[in-house]
């Protein structure tokens, strides 16, 4: 059998030919093997791109979709009065903001009910709300600034993707109005934009810290990798006394009722220093709550508004003459008979008073005797005084929109014109600056600049001084404007049982275009 077996072998082996190639199963077997191999090269190659050739890159794209680097806010530092009564201070409040991208990955705007809620609780027409996270391109908008608490934890309650609370602080204001034009106000943004709040913004801000964080991808804060601090705000010491200034705001606001004027201001000030203890204007307005706020109701007229002093300037005809060496303290003055022409224009007082003493001079307020005073004295000694005074000069304080007054230089002065200065026409000053020249004599002939911050970065701000008139004159012009709130005297309204008052009444009209019209403005300094 085996024999015959391997013969048939052999015959078959002779007699015909053996196909070698592969079938179609080999070839998908190897297709199949040559793209798997092909495609462990290219994730090789790749590998190998990404770890040796170009890491950076990629960590970069990574860091770009979850880190964040944001600011820590440094809260504005509080204004105070000379006693640490806080005048100004900065509360803490948060800020409703979104990420556009974020809401559209996430399809946060489907949440229909929750948008709606959300431009409820906000008090925005829901359809401007969603219009401002439309564009997917933006990450960052705020949606409302300076949120309540109780606000901002509904909000967080609501579980938005893509809105999100962030810590910020508001500008709040014990006192309100009674020192709103001093103080100032700030913006949304905190950053002051009106009186000290605005000359001192610098030193109140600081500089925020920052934080570098790293965000999931629903935008929650998952781990803080670097956190760098900011420099602290400085605190501004005043040299404001806050009951000083809560009584004279609510009398000047008393007065203003009374006798239906349109606005009124007063300014206190330590002579011996030059440190102002009150500074306050009517009307004002409630810096807390924006809605009354006006330019009107904003300006502190103390600094800004300049008038024509009127008799409230007649002291100093009285103390140039008496520089000048022109008359003597007893001297007598005639002012008979009770008017006078000087190059056609008519000088005249209330009544003749015949003969005066100097210091009647100021107590009856006679145009008269002080007209008499400047003409005997030599024009620009008579000028100097003035200048001498701070009455064409800023006061020191340096605010914002501080005017230093109006006064016409002239070439050559007539009679008239030196007679009328000398009762306060031809001259425009302002309350503090006619402020600071009663000082100048209540401290003795000694001039000081007006000094409104006490300190800021705890050293005593001192001002320089210097005598611009000799303490004798000083002290006389003091001695005979106390008569003025005497008995027979034009401010004895002023006077005060018990108490030394020593001042100036004025009135003039004020200027408008083309002369003066039929308002009064009222002064006693």
């Amino acid at each position: 059998m085996t024999a015959i077996t391997l013969k048939n072998s052999k015959a078959r082996a002779g007699g015909a030919k053996i196909n070698t190639r592969p079938g179609p199963m080999q070839w998908r077997f190897v297709l199949v093997v040559g793209i798997i191999v092909l495609v462990f090269l290219i994730l090789a190659v790749r590998t190998a791109f990404i770890q040796v050739i170009a890491p950076d890159a990629l960590i970069e794209q990574g860091d770009s979709r979850t880190l964040r680097t944001r600011n820590t806010p440094t809260y504005r530092g509080l204004i105070t009065d000379r006693n640490g009564v806080e005048l100004a201070v900065s509360v803490p409040v948060r800020a409703i903001w979104a990420d556009p991208k974020i809401i559209n990955e996430q399809n946060g705007l489907n949440q229909t009910r929750r948008w709606l809620a959300l431009a409820e609780v906000l008090g925005q027409d829901v359809d401007e709300l969603v219009g401002k996270v439309g564009n997917p391109k933006r990450r960052f908008v705020y949606l409302q600034r300076q949120v309540s608490p109780a606000m901002a934890d509904y909000v967080e309650k609501l579980e938005i993707p893509g809105v999100y609370l962030r810590k910020e602080s508001r500008r709040y204001y014990p006192t309100g109005e009674v020192a709103a034009q001093l103080i100032g106000i700030t913006n949304v943004d905190d950053k002051g934009i009106e009186g000290l709040e605005r000359l001192y913004d610098d030193w109140l801000t600081g500089s925020p810290g920052t934080r570098k964080i790293r965000r999931d991808a629903k935008g929650r804060q998952v781990e803080v990798l670097e956190s760098k601090d900011g420099e602290a705000a400085g605190n501004l010491t005043l040299t404001i006394d806050q009951r000083i200034q809560a009584l004279a705001y609510r009398e000047i606001k008393e007065a203003m009722l009374y006798y239906q004027a349109s606005s009124a201001s007063a300014i206190v000030i330590d002579v011996h220093s030059g440190d102002i203890l009150a500074m306050v204007n009517a009307p004002s307005f409630n810096p807390n709550d924006r809605s009354d706020i006006s330019p009107r109701r904003m300006r502190n007229r103390v600094i800004t508004d300049a008038f024509e002093p009127g008799s409230s300037l007649k002291p100093l005809a009285v103390l140039s003459a008496l520089e000048f060496g022109a008359v003597k303290v007893g001297d007598i003055v005639d002012t008979s008979p009770g008017w006078m022409r000087l190059g056609g224009s008519l000088v005249k007082d209330f009544r003749n008073y015949g003969k005066l003493s100097l210091a009647e001079i100021i107590q009856h307020s006679s145009n008269m005797g002080t007209s008499k005073l400047a003409l005997s004295v030599p024009k620009p000694f008579l000028l100097d005084t003035y200048y001498n005074m701070g009455l064409m000069s800023d006061t020191g304080i340096n605010m914002p929109g501080e005017s230093s007054g109006i006064f016409h230089e002239r070439s050559r002065w007539s009679e008239f014109e030196l007679a009328t200065l000398s009762f306060g026409y031809g001259i425009s000053v302002t309350t503090a600056q006619l402020a600071r020249m009663y000082s100048t004599i209540a401290s003795g002939g000694i001039k000081r600049p007006l000094n409104i911050v006490k300190n800021t970065d705890n050293q005593a701000y001192k001002p320089g001084a210097e005598r611009v008139i000799s303490e004798q004159n000083a002290k006389a012009i003091m001695a005979m404007m106390e008569t003025v709130t005497q008995e027979d005297g034009s401010g004895v309204k002023a006077r005060i049982p018990g108490y030394r008052v020593a001042g100036k009444t004025g009135t003039s009209r004020k200027a408008v275009a083309g002369g003066y019209g039929e308002e009064y403005v009222n002064i006693f300094a």
